[in-house]
């Protein structure tokens, strides 16, 4: 059962290889980074004004 266990984290994986890719993702951070700052500043600029 000691082997099952330390084997069923690499067994349970949807990468049965193991082969790290990360060519299939998308870099979504400077998108919603410049979405929130964006924004934070349109909400933040009325309250300034008063």
């Amino acid at each position: 059962t000691q082997l099952y266990l330390v084997r069923l984290p690499s067994m349970a994986s949807n990468n049965p290889l193991g082969i790290v890719s990360d060519c299939d993702k998308i870099p979504f951070h400077p998108y919603f980074s410049v979405k929130d700052i964006l924004g934070f500043i349109l909400i933040l600029l009325p309250l300034v004004a008063l």
